[in-house]
């Protein structure tokens, strides 16, 4: 049987335990394969110097540029801040039913806030984060259920608050659309390495 494939992208100088750690976990949620591509990413130019930030979308438009891979989803993972202009910051940026994401891990660490590190916590984060963007791709808005791992985000608490799991009918969704990614795989010929 054909399984749809999600690729990490690492971008800068990101924590490779992170993408491990995410390449073991989200085959585990989501009927997926799993694997890390480096892929060159051109993170300076994303760079907004009056903000001290990158912008999530010039990063996901290099990723979108970079795939083509119809049967995959891609997932870039920077631990640089990003944002978007409507917003102080994200925690990352998808593509609605496209093929692209972007997460960054930068405020997901304790540290970020003051705080000691607790590597745990950091890494339950990433997952949740990892989810909610790959959700995004799968067609899934935001969600009304505060448990729901695609319920909307915009502080550390709210990424705490919430589980790494997708509501009943967020699940439905996912599962409908990783099914008829598995389909593009099959029928592409392409097959996860």
């Amino acid at each position: 049987m054909s399984r749809a494939l999600i690729e990490l992208v690492p971008i800068g100088d990101v924590d490779m335990e992170v993408l491990d750690f995410l390449a073991l976990v989200l085959p585990e949620a989501l009927p997926v394969f799993c694997r890390i591509r480096n892929h060159p990413v051109e993170l300076e130019a994303a760079y907004q110097p009056l903000r001290q930030q990158y912008h999530s979308t010039a990063l996901l438009a290099q990723l979108v540029r970079s795939h083509h891979n119809p049967a995959a989803k891609v997932l870039g993972v920077t631990d640089v801040d990003l944002f978007i202009p409507i917003f102080t910051f994200v925690f990352g940026e998808a593509q609605l039913g496209g093929t692209a994401a972007v997460l960054s891990v930068h405020r997901l660490d304790q540290r970020f806030y003051g705080l000691p590190e607790d590597r745990r916590l950091f890494l339950e984060r990433c997952e949740k984060e990892a989810l909610h963007e790959l959700g995004h791709t799968f067609g899934l808005v935001h969600c009304s259920e505060f448990e729901c791992v695609m319920h909307f985000s915009n502080s550390i608490e709210h990424v705490d608050l919430k589980s790494n799991a997708f509501c009943a009918a967020c699940g439905r969704i996912v599962q409908d659309a990783i099914a008829r990614l598995a389909s593009a795989a099959k029928t592409s010929g392409r097959r996860p390495t």
